[in-house]
């Protein structure tokens, strides 16, 4: 064997050393085979979503690249993904340019174990801007967010595994680094980008059902504008707060139907990204109820199960620092009052803890 090629194959081995060390791949688009096809071969470039089309590289310096952690696999059944893409423009008021970079990520695996992050992530991918997913799936989708349960064989240590994506945007100049609001594609287009991102997953992860998951009828979109935060808040009788003056505050109305409903409330100001400051959920389907188990239970815990026409229903409310205390008559009150309230339009009565 000659010099180059022993070196070469040396080179090789340490690379194939620090992938199996670390579980991270990093490529760019134009780095090899693996240029147009992102997180474990689930998504390709011009695909459908408009993040992975050409038409996302369309502004100046514009780069797409990947990184990725191992594949979910039987004995190891998580994994995430980032695709980002990458921009430039020059800076009028500074000699170096304004740097942009709009990223995706996917994640495979059980939802958060502590209760202050399961909270967070529960803000998040239960927020009032995604609306349910259609043809009998469990979870949600937004244009810039988007949650799908798994079927129960994926399930780990009896809790349920899911796949989520969720978006993120900065803007890098002389006035520093600013979020920007950046969607990721259609909410349709974000119900295929979870449907692949599952099936491969569970593919991977060895618990893949006969038939893959599909998606037919249309994305029912539910979720209103944004608002000002209003009392009753999100419309729900009951459910009061005191802003106080110069409120930021907003709202958004979200799915309002007999097996789910969702309000969330934020704080918001120029060049900061908003802050998760209220929550209230109502599920009622089996799957979504049990991603809040292994939560504190109770009225003064904000998590209350029921039994509404024999089926599991959980109630839940989360109230941030900014807003604490802020609850009329008081925080423990609005939250029985948003149980009574959405618990009567379901039928559900005062019913019985499930």
């Amino acid at each position: 064997m000659g010099i180059g090629r022993r070196r070469a194959s040396v080179i090789a081995g340490v690379v194939a050393g620090a992938v199996l060390a670390t579980g991270t791949v990093l490529w760019a688009t134009d780095s090899g085979p693996f240029r147009d096809s992102y997180c474990w071969g689930a998504w390709e470039q011009n695909s459908g979503p408009s993040f992975l089309g050409d038409e996302a590289l369309e502004k100046s310096g514009s780069e797409r690249g990947s990184t990725e952690s191992a594949a979910p696999s039987a004995t190891r059944p998580h994994g995430t993904c980032t695709v980002s893409i990458t921009s430039s423009v020059e800076d009028d008021d500074s000699d170096e340019p304004l740097a942009f970079e709009e990223s995706v990520t996917l994640d495979y695996g059980p939802v958060p174990a502590g209760a202050k992050d399961r909270r967070a992530w529960l803000a998040h991918f239960f927020h009032g801007s995604a609306s349910p997913l259609p043809d009998g799936l469990d979870g949600l989708a937004g244009g810039d967010r988007g949650m799908l349960v798994l079927p129960s064989s994926c399930d780990r240590d009896g809790a349920p595994s899911v796949v989520t994506i969720r978006s993120e945007s900065t803007g890098d100049g002389h006035l520093g680094k600013v979020p920007m609001p950046f969607t990721i594609a259609t909410r349709a287009d974000v119900v295929r980008m979870l449907l692949a991102a599952a099936n491969t997953g569970m593919q991977k992860a060895g618990c893949a059902p006969k038939q893959p998951l599909r998606s037919s009828s249309p994305m029912v979109t539910v979720a209103e504008d944004e608002e000002s935060a209003a009392s009753p808040l999100c419309r729900i009788p009951g459910v009061t707060f005191d802003y106080g003056k110069g409120s930021r505050y907003r709202q958004q109305v979200g799915a309002v139907t007999d097996r789910l409903q969702t309000c969330s409330v934020v704080w918001k100001q120029p060049r900061m990204p908003e802050e998760p400051s209220a929550q209230y959920v109502m599920a009622s389907r089996t799957r979504l109820v049990e991603l809040f188990r292994g939560l504190p239970e109770g009225s003064g815990q904000g998590l209350v199960r029921r039994s509404c026409g024999d089926r599991p229903t959980v109630f839940y409310g989360h109230v941030e620092a900014g807003l604490q205390n802020r609850g009329r008559p008081s925080d423990q009150r609005v939250f029985d009052r948003f149980v009574e309230s959405v618990g009567k339009r379901i039928g559900c009565g005062k019913g019985a803890d499930a």
